[in-house]
Order: structure tokens, then sequence, then C-alpha cells
């Protein structure tokens, strides 16, 4: 059976930001990609894209998760999609992995997640500002991407290095291959 990987999507979301790693989870024999919005209604992202989810948040079996991926988007910022926070507590809780890029790291910072964690992302002051209960400063890490532990976190201008990211913690591709497609989307280069 394939391990599954859940993405959130919601009114709002920044569609670039899942643009890379979601192609190459797609066509994994691994990994199933599964998206859900709260209610599995469609949704429309920041770029006016219309999406239509697999399911609703209810659907989800907290067990059948591998990787939780949240994708930026304007409503982190305004301290929505709050639907969320049963199932994000019981996945750190149970050190599954979430993998946040942009404003959903403030989500992570809101909720204390990254108060011991190294973490990125968009900038420290942007987390202190919009997550009061965020206390990680001495863990911010100024870099596009980091992993610790089961933590992802990007900056908004780094989907390329998030999908990396991702690829490595789900050990998705061979080390060589991993660092030839980093090359290829960020550099445009590819070496044989």
């Amino acid at each position: 059976m394939k391990k599954k990987i859940f993405v959130f999507l919601f009114d709002g979301f920044s569609d670039w930001e899942i643009a890379y790693v979601s192609p190459e989870i797609k066509k994994s024999d691994t990994f199933d990609l599964i998206y859900f919005s709260k209610d599995g209604k469609p949704v429309q992202s920041m770029g006016g894209l219309q999406v239509l989810p697999q399911i609703a948040l209810a659907e989800i079996q907290v067990d059948d998760i591998e990787m939780l991926i949240l994708p930026g988007g304007i409503p982190w910022e305004k301290g929505e999609n709050t639907e969320i926070d049963p199932l994000v507590e019981t996945l750190f809780a149970a050190g599954k992995t979430i993998a946040a890029i942009c404003a959903a790291t403030t989500y992570l910072g809101r909720h204390g997640f990254l108060n011991n964690l190294k973490h990125t992302s968009n900038y420290p002051e942007y987390l202190k500002m919009l997550a009061p209960g965020y206390s990680g400063e001495n863990y911010y890490i100024n870099s596009l991407a980091v992993t610790d532990e089961n933590i992802i976190t990007a900056c908004g201008i780094a989907p390329v290095e998030f999908a990396r990211e991702i690829f490595v913690k789900l050990k998705l591709y061979s080390e060589i291959y991993t660092e030839k497609w980093f090359q290829l989307f960020k550099n445009g280069i590819w070496c044989e």
C-alpha cells in the first residue's frame, strides 16, 4: 500500500509554493498525493486556480498520514485555517512530518511548534509579528529551507528548496538524483 502525503488547500493558498513538489510525488510509485480542504469543496488559489480537493478534513484518518504539506497564503497571516488545529497537533505529537512554507510557518510558530526546533521563514520579525506564541528566535536559521526532526520550513521565495527538503525527508529519490533535480529546477543545469 502506498504511503499518503496530504496537502491542505484553502481559499487563497499560494499555488506556486507546491508547484515543484506536487508532480514529483504524484508520479511516485511509493506515495499517494491527496489534496484536501476543510469541507472537500472547491477552493480558489491566490493565482485564481479553481481546485477540487479529493476529500474533506473530516475524512482523514490520522494513521494514514506520512506527511502533511501546508502551502502558504494570506489566510495564515490572518489567523485563519484553525479547523486543522486538532489534526496538526496530533501529527506533531506523533512525530509525523509537517512541511510548511511562507505564511504557513506563522501557523507553526503561533502554535509553538518552532520554539525548540531549527526552522526558517520569511524573516524572524515576520514570525514574531504574526505568531504571538513564537519564542524560537534562537533556533531560527537564515536559510531558504530547513528540516529539523519532523518539521520542514521554507521561506516564500524557496519552492524549489522546499521541494528538495521534502524529497530528502521522504527518500523519494537517491541523493544524486535529488541534487540533479535541484540543479535543473534551480539553476537550469542538468548533469549526466
